[in-house]
């Protein structure tokens, strides 16, 4: 997969990481259907959830943005792009912490390129309030970095009634 590839596959989806904790209330949700299964990911693919988790918890946001390649971006809900580290661990500053638990429903790798989709919930085991895709890029080095980070909830926040 190249970078436009990624771009493509990007643009399926909506904006980075929420705080549940943060979050309004999510109107009621029409029928949903059920969870689609988790898969195995890849040592190293693994590893960047996990630490994408635990940084998010403990509201590193500046340990979250170095897990993003130098020109990495994220595109936080109700915000501009974020690209590289300091305006990333600026943009998850507003949201960061509070528990997270990420898991994969969808992964492929190609060459130079990757991507996990996925969903999240506060707590391994809960249903996915919300939903994820991070396209990684292997750096120099080998190793995955995030290229690109967006999400969104399963459900709306509820709107402030209309006045009368």
């Amino acid at each position: 997969m190249n970078l436009k590839s990624a771009a493509c596959v990007l643009a399926l989806s909506a904006a980075p990481i929420l705080a549940f904790a943060q979050s309004p209330a999510p109107q009621a949700a029409a029928p949903q259907a059920p969870a689609l299964p988790s898969v195995q990911l890849p040592p190293e693919a693994e590893r960047i959830l996990r630490d994408y988790e635990k940084h998010w918890s403990a509201n590193n946001p500046a340990a979250v943005a170095a897990l993003f390649a130098a020109d990495g971006m994220a595109l936080p809900n109700g915000q501009m792009p974020a690209q590289g580290a300091a305006q990333i661990t600026a943009a998850y500053a507003r949201n960061a912490g509070g528990p997270l638990a990420l898991r994969a429903i969808a992964y492929s790798e190609s060459k130079d390129m990757a991507y996990i989709v996925g969903g999240f919930a506060q707590q391994a085991g809960q249903p996915d309030g919300g939903k994820f895709i991070i396209v990684l890029k292997r750096g120099a080095d080998g190793k995955w970095q995030i290229a690109a980070d967006m999400d969104n909830m399963n459900s709306m926040p509820r709107r402030a009634p209309k006045p009368q």
